[in-house]
């Protein structure tokens, strides 16, 4: 049987003290982050309702003319919901580093620059504005050569959609997804559903590389991560109210 020493009890007793104030201190961070989560819970069975119903036109004027008619649906349609998500998946990442970064720092840390780097790279990449945009320039254009001149830029734009900057944020944003679900298994704080939701949508999600069926495959993966955020959303709220938990930096950490 072994015995505490008075300098033991006192050493523990300001080790709890010192976690309850870690976690005080980034409540707000958690609930922000939970509600952030919530909201693209809610973003994402409109994206993909939109996506069903009106799939993606086949040519540039298609996408002017669906712009012009039904401009909201054309902006979901050229992911610009995905930008709203992106900005708010920011606070999540860094409430996830917050929450993970004493397992394992450097890790975290690789991770977390990668991740925000990728959601920075895929807001950049995306070209809802200027389609709407060149769509308003093709709608009022008075001659052929004008309106060819529109379509040409609509198809640089387009191919500049799926490009470089989109191809490796789309990677690295799958990747560094995987890393920090490795990280979060190690904790009890997000229960199981969170990180193994999160490591089965990245890993589905390189399924959109494969030709043909990859839309399908990526569409499913984003059902995956739905149930993610829905998931993250109850246990980044559950850190902002918890004064106790939150961490468990105490049992895990020696």
């Amino acid at each position: 049987m072994s015995h505490m020493s008075a300098g033991d009890r006192y050493s523990t007793g300001l080790d709890r003290s010192t976690d309850r104030q870690h976690v005080a201190s980034w409540r707000t961070l958690y609930r922000t982050a939970g509600a952030a989560a919530a909201v693209t819970a809610v973003l994402i069975p409109i994206q993909i309702a939109v996506f069903i119903a009106y799939p993606y036109p086949k040519t540039v004027a298609g996408w002017y003319m669906l712009l012009q008619d039904k401009p909201l649906v054309g902006l979901v349609d050229l992911d610009l919901v995905l930008v709203v998500d992106n900005v708010l998946l920011v606070v999540i990442a860094l409430a996830a580093y917050v929450a993970l970064r004493h397992l394992s720092p450097s890790v975290m840390a690789i991770a977390t620059g990668l991740w925000l780097l990728a959601i920075g790279m895929f807001i950049a990449s995306n070209p809802a504005v200027q389609m709407l945009k060149l769509s308003h320039h093709f709608a009022a254009a008075p001659t052929d050569e004008q309106r060819s001149q529109a379509i040409a830029a609509g198809e640089a734009v387009l191919a500049n959609w799926e490009g470089s900057a989109f191809q490796v944020s789309y990677v690295v944003g799958q990747l560094s997804g995987i890393l920090i679900a490795i990280i979060m298994l190690r904790t009890r704080s997000f229960g199981r559903l969170v990180p193994y939701a999160l490591i089965i949508g990245n890993v589905v999600g390189f399924g959109y590389y494969l030709p043909r069926v990859g839309l399908a495959v990526s569409a499913f993966s984003g059902v995956v991560l739905w149930v993610w955020y829905i998931a993250i959303t109850r246990s980044f709220l559950k850190l902002g109210r918890n004064r106790d938990a939150a961490t468990d930096r105490g049992s895990e950490s020696g």
